[in-house]
């Protein structure tokens, strides 16, 4: 049997919600396998020597950074037109398997990475690729809650349970076979793609149990909920004029994107001019943003007074989010160049012993909870969607086969050289263990209201960066090598994770909750792009790492990041009750 309807949905549970959040998990899953795994590799291949066992492109630090920050950007740009596409023409469905099928083409172009052409090209298809997938995910998951609002919270905290139990292995894997000399960064980039399409195909052959969610475009009439507050029913349709501004935005903001590292890579510049002390990238840029501060208000000014204080308290929230992915991006870009070139990883005798055990605890563990997850959804869909589960248990044989060899032979080796790669686990780890316990308090009378949930994500992540800060603090000014202890590292991963557990799945369920049905796909995409812009800020200031060690000092580079968010998070805890009013009894 399939479900026809949406109100049978949750007629059958999996650990309290309906089967369907579970298939989500598990296609998120496999995509953030694909994202995270290739993310963790770039900008180790990038830098990497150009000869050695294992050789890579032998880029600046800037320049390698620069790229990382750009492609992370667009990643988050694409949704934007991903979720306007899907609301208009191909419904969240297709454009969902039509991104997972864009993305393995991406991840199998860059396996091919002994020429730049596959490399930018497979670069590419993963921005499209992401954009159709990307929103339309959070779409489908906000459509099946569209009744139960007060479970949302939680349902957002499981799904993105699934993200980072992809990111987790995706990291582990991809990492472990990318860094590895006897395999090598092609094989790396090749398996995310590998685990991109058995994702795709999960999807595609399960996808009826989301009843008529997705199935085709939302028609203005079908987009109209009969239970919709009144005070938030007027409806502002895009007019020429603004569809001119947004598309001029678009190409300015692709451009420079595009350019930054274009002009580190190549010294050939597209904004080589100045208009006073300002150098033409920046005026470019500035240009943009006054264009979409000025669209902006003038959409917002349109709607009913409800809703455009809705839109304000979404918008203040983004806002912050700007700051956090700013900060918490430099996972992949400064913290891994830290792991890499400054951080003690070769381990002998007892240290190895300690690695390995923690480290076979920390992928078996975790493997067994998913594998878990898997179980309790084939018991309750095995029936009607024999083909997609026989699917979703042949990747996670293929997981456990790697699994296996990874660690047989990490236990075999005479001492243990820890991948760079691998301190980006943590923060999957960390997520996978107390994301629950998290979900378990937004779901109860002690759920904090959004800015306060802000606020503390905000301090978490200061704390985090002032452990790099002070373990960075004996390493010499300008030094290009160093043998810190792994153990900063660890403490930055925790507070960084708790800090992202207060925000970034919370900031998901709040836009959904704030705004109409009709609007989810285009709001997810104006959430994303204050992440692509976080994300691009995050590749621009590591960039600076060189200039700022060569300066002051490594320390001095993480306290920047430390003092930044604690202030940000101070102040918007300082606007509680303006945000309160402005939510209108939303909570």
């Amino acid at each position: 049997m399939t479900y026809t309807t949406n109100d049978r949905l949750f007629d059958r549970k999996v650990i309290g919600h309906p089967e369907g959040l579970f298939v989500l998990f598990f296609t998120e899953m496999w995509e953030r396998f694909s994202y995270y795994g290739m993310r963790a590799l770039l900008v180790l291949f990038l830098t990497s020597a150009i000869t050695g066992n294992n050789p890579g492109w032998g880029w600046e630090r800037e320049s390698a950074l620069a790229v990382y920050g750009s492609y992370t950007s667009l990643a988050y740009l694409t949704p934007i037109l991903g979720g306007y596409i899907a609301d208009r023409i191909i419904g969240y469905r297709w454009a969902v398997v039509l991104g997972a099928f864009l993305m393995t083409l991406g991840h199998l172009s860059m396996a091919m990475e002994f020429h730049s052409f596959f490399m930018y090209l497979g670069l590419g298809l993963l921005v499209i690729g992401n954009g159709f997938f990307k929103p339309n995910m959070t779409s489908i998951l906000s459509h099946m809650y569209k009744k139960h609002p007060e479970k949302k919270d939680g349902a957002y905290t499981i799904f993105y349970m699934g993200v980072n139990s992809g990111a987790f292995l995706g990291i582990l894997l991809c990492g472990y076979v990318g860094e590895n000399p006897n395999w090598g960064w092609s094989y790396g980039f090749g398996l995310a793609g590998i685990f991109m399409f058995i994702g795709m195909l999960q999807f595609y052959f399960t996808r009826n149990i989301f009843g008529d969610i997705g199935l085709k475009p939302i028609t203005d009439e079908e987009s109209t909920d009969a239970t919709e507050d009144a005070r938030v029913a007027k409806r502002n349709p895009f007019s020429s004029f603004d569809l001119i501004i947004i598309g001029l935005i678009s190409i300015l903001g692709l451009v420079w994107t595009i350019n930054d590292p274009v002009s580190k890579i190549t010294k050939s510049n597209l904004f080589n001019f100045s208009i006073g002390n300002l150098q033409g990238d920046n005026v470019v840029i500035l240009f943009a943003l006054i264009l979409f501060v000025f669209i902006l208000i003038k959409r917002i000014s349109q709607y009913t007074p409800v809703l455009r204080d809705r839109m304000i308290a979404v918008i203040c929230l983004a806002f912050i989010t700007i700051f956090f992915w700013a900060a918490f991006e430099q996972a992949g870009g400064s913290m891994t160049i830290f792991a890499k070139d400054y951080t003690a990883r070769v381990l002998e005798g007892n240290s190895k012993l300690i690695f390995n055990v923690v480290n076979t605890a920390i992928t078996v563990i975790p493997l067994l909870i998913i594998s878990y997850v898997l179980f309790k959804l084939f018991r309750s869909t095995f029936d009607r969607y024999a083909l997609g589960n026989g699917i979703l248990a042949t990747s996670f044989v293929i997981i456990w086969g790697i699994v296996i060899y990874m660690l047989k032979n990490q236990y075999n080796d005479v001492q243990a050289e820890v991948p760079a790669s691998w301190f980006n686990v943590l923060n999957s780890l960390f997520i996978i263990t107390f994301a629950p316990l998290v979900s378990k308090i937004w779901e109860s009378k002690y759920n904090p209201f959004a800015t306060l949930k802000y606020g503390f994500g905000m301090v978490l992540l200061g704390i985090g960066f002032a452990a790099l800060a002070y373990g960075a603090s004996d390493i010499p000014q300008g030094a290009k090598i160093a043998s810190v202890s792994m153990i900063w590292l660890v403490f930055a991963y925790f507070f960084h994770t708790m800090g992202e557990l207060f925000i970034s799945p919370v900031g998901l369920s709040y836009v959904s909750k704030l705004v109409p049905g009709r609007m989810i796909a285009i709001m997810f995409g104006i959430w994303y792009l204050a992440i692509a812009i976080g994300n691009k800020v995050a590749g621009t200031t590591g960039g600076m790492i060189d200039k700022i060690t060569a300066q002051y000092s490594m320390s001095t580079f993480f306290l920047i990041f430390t003092l930044i968010p604690i202030v940000v998070g101070i102040f918007i805890m300082l606007l509680t009750p303006l945000v309160k009013r402005l939510m209108h009894g939303v909570h």
